[in-house]
């Protein structure tokens, strides 16, 4: 369906008169939307082979986004900027389309501040702890089993390891031959994946509101003051551990070079953005647990090695999931998570001192 026409679907300020490409996203299609008005907003093709109950996947996002605009109201903030904005349609829906079009959803776009892709300053680092953990403090008083599992264990590292056994023995596209170190690598750390799972089940962990993809460029900074503005891409918010998004966000944020790295050499795990997350992230929250404490070097090193699983599966299974803009993409992203667990559980003694200097 014309882009333009989808855009006439939703209550927008003026007549879309640009609709561009934006942004970096691996799983959605995004676009800047410009109305004739001068105004700005977020169009967005939802992926829905991946996300296949769309009623549900708005429905989350509407609450969470709900309950934390009240909690920007109550202390005078902006809610504009702070908190994403759903524009709903004509019918006042939070999305429009169906199987045959596609499904689509707008948000008021987000001015005078910046997704950044990688850490060049610290303190953007800093500022996206502060963000994330500032989130876990606004949606402490939502009761996350309100929440839809949009994706069904998503953060299982036990179902990731099995699926990754699947791809392995089925081997469907030929190229287990190619990959049998970083296959031997994900084996051999077996015994990571259930540690968090288990103390959820037993209920020793706590549950939570968990955002699930908690990385720099999922949270606004600001262009003028580089403090944090909003956390953004809402599309994974579950219930979960608050260490599996501490976990993303150093998987991503604490390697200087990109995710998709070709040479290893320059991927290496920085024990100063760590410790400048940490002390964001903690400084923000207001209560945690002395298990979720423990817990937080490790997730590190559990989501790191998840995510690497993850971009291996896809590879093995023809880079079904991740969108890819090379041959051996999905191969790359891999390596680069499996330096970086290599560098991890060499400095996890660090990690830990770290995470128990701070009260």
């Amino acid at each position: 369906m014309d882009l333009f026409e989808v855009s006439a679907k939703f209550k927008i300020n003026g007549r879309a008169v640009s609709i561009t490409p934006y942004g970096e996203g691996h799983i959605n299609e995004t676009y800047l939307l410009v109305t004739d008005k001068g105004f700005k907003y977020i169009l967005q093709k939802i992926n829905h082979r991946l996300f296949k109950d769309v009623e549900k996947l708005m429905r989350n996002i509407e609450l969470v986004t709900a309950h934390v605009a009240e909690k920007v109201r109550q202390k005078g903030g902006d809610v504009s900027r702070e908190v994403l904005t759903i524009v709903r349609t004509d019918e006042d829906k939070t999305y429009y389309g169906d199987d045959e079009t596609g499904y689509f959803r707008v948000y008021i776009y987000i001015y005078n501040a910046t997704a950044h892709q990688v850490v060049k300053k610290s303190e953007h680092f800093y500022q996206s702890a502060y963000a994330f953990g500032t989130f876990q403090n606004q949606l402490a008083d939502f009761d996350a089993r309100r929440l839809h599992e949009i994706i069904p264990n998503f953060h299982n590292t036990v179902v990731r390891f099995e699926n990754l056994k699947r791809a392995v023995e089925a081997d469907r596209m030929g190229r287990l031959r190619l990959v049998r170190r970083e296959v031997d690598f994900v084996l051999e750390r077996e015994g990571y994946c259930g540690r968090i799972v288990k103390l959820l089940e037993c209920g020793q962990m706590p549950l939570k509101v968990t955002h699930n993809d908690t990385k720099l460029n999922n949270v606004m900074i600001d262009d003028a003051t580089d403090k944090a503005v909003a956390v953004i891409d809402l599309d994974t918010v579950m219930p979960g551990s608050s260490c599996y998004d501490f976990g993303d966000s150093i998987r991503f944020g604490c390697n200087p070079a990109a995710e998709d790295e070709v040479d290893l050499s320059k991927v290496n795990f920085r024990l100063d953005l760590f410790k400048a997350y940490t002390e964001g992230y903690l400084a923000a929250l207001k209560n945690i647990s002395e298990t979720e404490k423990e817990y937080l070097p490790f997730s590190a090193i559990l989501m790191t090695y998840e995510c690497g699983m993850r971009f291996l599966t896809d590879y093995l299974e023809g880079d079904t999931y991740f969108r890819i803009k090379r041959q051996n993409h999905n191969l790359d992203r891999a390596r680069t998570q499996f330096k970086l667990v290599s560098d991890m559980e060499k400095a996890l003694g660090q990690m830990n001192e770290i995470v128990y200097s701070f009260k």
